[in-house]
């Protein structure tokens, strides 16, 4: 015996149903929940986890960027991020041998200290773990073994600032160093030194005592009048030089790699001649998605071959209006 269709009051309500739930089900995806989103959700998958292993030290501004960019895309692909960083490389190598004994599904890692990663990124390896890197180590990324890198090449980006010094008449530059032995802050200032025509000298100073950096600066700049330009490798060094530049009563001026929301307001007010923004914001969030596109359909960003490069891009009293607003936001 046949089934008798369904009356057309049934049938409406059926497609109200059905429409009700396809809604309630787009709007699930596009939020986001504690448990599912995104490609995750649609596969029925647990959700995926990422460790970002960084090299920055407590507090500093620069990182917050960096895990607020990483936290964006994690939130976007529906990933279980863990951020974790320590300056001291051994440290460093330790946090990331927890994340793959937690059998993470994906690793982004800063390679300041190559030598002292380079063992760890071969145990994820081994364990089936993709790791990409960002922020340091562009000459060493391939030769790791990482599935790609998201930051700057450092030596160009000091040979650009060079230049423009050059063009600003500086002629002794003092080239300011938070962290010895960090490959990335060494090629600015090398870079820096290839391409400035003027005389350009190195001073290393404690870059977790911003008291100390603004006194050693000072000091420096008494005891040679000569130096007409600091340069500073982070935002807040930028604005420590300004304070040692009146310390010492000198008229060199000050510029600086990165940027942050007081910095912007230092190059408005034209304390700082110029910034470098490498936008490590950009850089969190690129390490993250891709470990989740390789993931979840096999991509890697730049073919495994090339970095893909978020910097650098200067920032002057020119055009510093057009990012007021996103650094003010926290996210440049």
């Amino acid at each position: 015996m046949k089934t008798p269709p369904p009356s057309s009051r049934s049938a409406r309500l059926a497609t109200l149903t059905a429409a009700a739930c396809l809604l309630l089900a787009g709007c699930s995806a596009v939020g986001g929940t504690d448990d599912e989103s995104g490609a995750n959700a649609a596969a029925g998958t647990a959700r995926m986890k990422v460790a970002l292993i960084a090299h920055g030290g407590e507090g500093d501004a620069f990182w917050e960027l960096v895990r607020k960019g990483a936290q964006a895309a994690a939130a976007k692909d529906g990933i279980d991020l863990t951020y974790a960083s320590d300056s001291d490389p051994t440290r460093q190598a330790d946090l990331m041998r927890d994340a793959i004994r937690r059998k993470v599904d994906g690793i982004a890692v800063t390679l300041a200290k190559p030598s002292a990663m380079t063992s760890p990124v071969t145990e994820a390896r081994r364990a089936g773990i993709p790791v990409v890197g960002l922020n340091s180590g562009i000459d060493d990324w391939q030769s790791a073994g990482l599935l790609g890198y998201f930051g700057q090449d450092e030596s160009v980006t000091g040979r650009a600032v060079g230049g423009k010094l050059d063009d600003l008449k500086a002629e002794h530059t003092l080239c300011v160093i938070h962290e010895r032995g960090n490959v990335a802050l060494e090629a600015r200032c090398a870079g820096v030194k290839k391409a400035f025509g003027g005389e350009t000298e190195n001073l290393y100073v404690d870059g977790s005592d911003m008291d100390a950096v603004t006194a050693t600066v000072a000091a420096r700049l008494t005891q040679d009048p000569s130096i007409d330009e600091v340069v500073t490798l982070g935002a807040q060094y930028a604005l420590a030089a300004v304070k040692s530049t009146d310390e010492a009563r000198s008229k060199a001026r000050v510029a600086t790699f990165d940027l942050n929301e007081d910095l912007v307001k230092a190059v408005q007010d034209g304390d700082v001649q110029f910034a470098v923004d490498q936008q490590p914001y950009l850089q969190g969030y690129l390490a993250v998605d891709s470990l989740w596109l390789y993931r979840t359909n096999g991509n890697t960003l730049g073919g495994g071959e090339a970095p893909v490069l978020t910097g650098p891009a200067f920032v002057t009293k020119a055009n510093v209006a057009a990012v007021a607003k996103f650094a003010a936001n926290g996210t440049r």
